[in-house]
């Protein structure tokens, strides 16, 4: 009979801080409790499915019908790329390099020697500020816009009037050829951008990974045959490794809206899942309320998807990293995530309690397939939710 998994990762619903959040300047940080109280969070199906049960969060107010762990992240990082890779089975013991004072004069002179093209800003910035304050400069002089955050990333903002996004794409991988080794960043990330001052990003984004270090979960149910789905931005995450199918979103809405279609459709596999809106439009602009209405959005859209689950059906729920809107920084923090799995198959009201790694996960989704979870990172907690 076939099978199928949903692992669907909320981008940056943190649930507190990591006991090493400090060395990241996270201490405090907690994303979940940031948006919980506001008025605009109505989440009934989240909260029935235990996510307030889970360890550290908040007073156990249910008998979930899931079974839920607080997961930890063991690899070096808060970044997109190294949460998704430890989800999937890899351990990264250095974080990727980062450019607080921008990227040194070598990488920019090869990148402007091979593009042709010169450049502005090459400095940690907003994504929505540097267009508002470089954009005119640009539309003006050719240069392009390079920056980067506080996460291991090299941005490259181009105006679509000016910079065709094929074109600004084929700079982008450039780019990515030129940082490896040393300068071997997580993504290379194109940023068009349209319209007059102050301008607006445009859906048409698109990331460049680093290939990862070692075989992952969908490359492993790939070669075994098995379909390998991918929803948003995942694909680019992995560098389109392991998958047989790939869905660009440009929302969470639009995001729920192919996975639902997928899980009305007959496939034996994985779907996974990104709905990175919480991350890139709430959380990096300090937007408790408009964070809190996503959550709200996913958890309606969480109550559809539900009931086209099949007997053999696995549903997981999870995160890469924290972004808590209610601190002063912008950017990623050093957070627990939740994980929550439901199943016809499955207990309920099963806590996990704290797991040492996100790559747990990966781990399990390989066992639900009957494959070997060995040669990657992670425990299967499956013999530990599944009915006898």
């Amino acid at each position: 009979m076939k099978k199928r998994v949903f692992l669907i990762v909320l981008d940056s619903v943190g649930i507190g801080a990591m006991p090493d959040a400090h060395l990241w300047g996270d201490e405090g940080s907690h994303t979940i409790n940031s948006i919980r109280n506001h008025p605009a969070f109505d989440c009934p199906n989240l909260v029935n499915m235990g996510l307030f049960n889970i360890d550290g969060i908040g007073e156990r107010t249910v008998s979930p019908r899931t079974c839920y762990a607080r997961m930890t992240e063991a690899s070096k990082g808060k970044d997109t790329t190294i949460g998704h890779w430890e989800i999937a089975g890899i351990y990264s013991p250095k974080p990727l390099p980062t450019y607080p004072e921008g990227f040194p004069k070598e990488v920019i002179d090869e990148f402007i020697k091979c593009t042709g093209k010169e450049v502005l800003c090459n400095r940690p910035y907003s994504g929505t500020d540097v267009i508002r304050d470089f954009g005119e400069e640009h539309l003006r002089t050719g240069k392009l816009i390079v920056y980067t955050s506080a996460d291991s990333v090299f941005q490259i903002a181009a105006h679509e009037d000016l910079v065709p996004v094929e074109e600004l794409y084929r700079y982008c991988e450039i780019a990515r050829e030129i940082l490896k080794g040393e300068h071997g960043v997580g993504r290379v990330i194109a940023r068009p951008f349209a319209g007059e001052h102050p301008f607006k990003r445009t859906p048409k984004r698109h990331d460049y990974s680093l290939l990862p270090p070692a075989k992952t979960v969908p490359e492993i149910l790939k070669e075994k045959g098995y379909d390998v789905i991918s929803v948003g931005k995942i694909f680019d995450i992995f560098a389109g490794q392991g998958f047989s199918e790939s869905y660009p979103t440009t929302s969470n809405e639009d995001g729920m809206d192919k996975t639902m279609g997928i899980a009305k459709r007959d496939f034996d596999g994985l779907c996974f899942v990104n709905l990175v809106d919480f991350d890139m439009v709430y959380g990096h602009r300090n937007d408790i309320e408009g964070y809190a209405r996503a959550l709200t959005a996913f958890d309606k859209r969480l109550g559809e998807l539900l009931p086209c689950l099949n007997e053999e059906d696995l549903l997981i729920i999870t995160a890469d990293h924290g972004c808590d809107p209610a601190t002063p920084s912008t950017d990623h923090s050093r957070e627990y995530t939740p994980m929550i799995a439901y199943g016809k198959k499955l207990k309920e009201g099963v806590n996990l309690g704290t797991r040492d790694s996100f790559a747990d996960i990966g781990a399990t989704v390989l066992e639900w397939f009957g494959e070997s979870s060995d040669g990657i990172y992670g425990k299967s907690f499956l013999k530990e939710i599944l009915h006898d």
